[in-house]
């Protein structure tokens, strides 16, 4: 049974270099923790993938940062981002593919830049982090990012990135600093803004101005699963709004990872959620060990065509492999 992860991550020196000094220190040691194996996209990843018999990682760009740059240069680390990933996938063909980095500050550039990557180099989508300077993308000036993902058939990948200051300071604040860093992100405020961002993408209609794009989210569905019934009861009070209700936007354009969550509730409440259909193993390697998500994956009480699906089937559909 091959085996494809989709959230695993890799970075260039010239995109630590830009960023380091935007950076909080506690972001900065989270990175450093994992920082060679980012580096790394050779042999050593390639070693780690066959210890857990890991066959395809799709690569994307740890960019939290990038989008506090002006927009020349965030444009122009990630054509060489993308161009360092391409080499990658060209000399490792089946155990690499990409997801294209794109620059959101110049969202015609950037849509641009996703048509490059994917007609020159086949990159199967890109992976967008987060807010961009405390803007959700759901504001009008992203339209040609969703426009030229439709016209390509690709999905965008909906990444968490830490919190804009405003919301750090109000919610995060009062705690020690590595506890304030970690309770905004990982173990809590980036799924709950992920969530967020997705609901606001269903409300603003983007899906009935697209309807055939495509969106993955990770972190097990970044809480939605377990309250996206409660979601759409409310939100759907509100008639004339929308062509559907907020659960069938959910159900038909988004699709979901296993990365970094590795217990059985979530995955289960998912799985009964969105169905096997929508679901994807991931690990979020380096951040999260490729060991782990393995044990997780064997672990899983699902029937053989379920696991097929959720191993690599789906992946393989969606990202055209």
């Amino acid at each position: 049974m091959p085996i494809i992860t989709l959230e695993e991550h890799y970075v260039i020196p010239e995109v630590l270099e830009s960023i380091a000094a935007l950076q909080s220190a506690s972001r900065v040691d989270f990175v450093k923790a994992v920082q060679g194996k980012l580096l790394d996209l050779g042999e050593e990843r390639i070693a780690d993938m066959d210890a857990s018999g890991i066959d395809m990682q799709v690569l994307s760009l740890v960019a939290g940062g990038l989008d506090r740059l002006d927009g020349d240069t965030a444009t122009s680390l990630a054509h060489d981002a993308n161009e360092r990933l391409a080499a990658a996938v060209h000399d490792h063909p089946g155990r690499f593919a990409g997801f294209a980095a794109i620059a959101m500050q110049q969202p015609e550039q950037a849509a641009i830049e996703l048509e490059r990557c994917i007609n020159a180099h086949g990159f199967k989508g890109t992976l967008i982090s987060g807010t961009v300077g405390g803007l959700f993308l759901d504001d009008p000036r992203f339209i040609p990012i969703f426009e030229a993902a439709q016209a390509l058939d690709v999905p965008i990948y909906l990444h968490p990135a830490p919190p804009p200051k405003p919301v750090q300071d109000a919610y995060f604040s009062g705690l020690p600093a590595g506890v304030s860093y970690l309770l905004s992100t990982a173990a809590w405020g980036w799924h709950t803004e992920t969530g967020l961002h997705v609901l606001r993408l269903i409300l603003s209609g983007i899906f009935d101005r697209f309807p055939e794009l495509k969106i993955i989210i990770g972190h097990m569905g970044e809480n939605l699963p377990f309250s996206i019934a409660r979601a759409d009861a409310i939100l759907s009070r509100e008639p004339g709004r929308l062509k559907r209700r907020v659960a069938e936007y959910f159900h038909e354009h988004f699709w979901i990872t296993t990365s970094g969550y590795f217990t059985h509730p979530p995955f289960l409440c998912a799985l009964q959620v969105v169905g096997a259909d929508r679901l994807l193993f991931s690990v979020d390697y380096p951040f999260s060990p490729n060991a782990a998500g393995r044990a997780f994956l064997d672990s899983l009480p699902l029937s053989p065509a379920d696991r097929d699906k959720i191993s690599y089937g789906n992946a393989e559909w969606l990202l055209h492999l």
